[in-house]
């Protein structure tokens, strides 16, 4: 029989892969509106629902920098460390690929 803590550890790594997809085109979908820094993201996500630390929102910048989909840059008078994020025209590109994948994804999700 499996402990309550388990199951909920399981169910947390579930989500936690299910959401990934939705959290990476929400990221996109901003970055393709207008220049943010991470803690502001952090922020919105937490709107939706998507709690995610520095820990985890700063790596996954870093991945979807290196991938292509995002380009940043040192805020100029910031304070230290402190960096823009906008959507290169590669990830501004997949993101319109994705709308149209999603939008028939979710058709089918909610057709009654």
């Amino acid at each position: 029989m499996k402990s309550r803590h388990s199951a909920r550890t399981a169910d947390a790594g579930v989500r936690h892969e299910l959401f990934g997809g939705l959290i990476r085109l929400h990221i996109l979908h901003h970055a393709a509106k207008k220049p943010f820094y991470g803690l502001w993201l952090i922020e919105e996500l937490a709107h939706h629902g998507y709690r995610l630390s520095p820990g985890t929102l700063y790596p996954l910048l870093h991945r979807l920098e290196r991938q292509g989909y995002l380009r940043s840059a040192k805020a100029r008078a910031a304070q230290r460390g402190r960096r823009l994020y906008r959507a290169t025209p590669f990830g501004r590109k997949a993101l319109a690929a994705a709308r149209g994948k999603v939008r028939e994804l979710f058709g089918e999700l909610f057709e009654k």
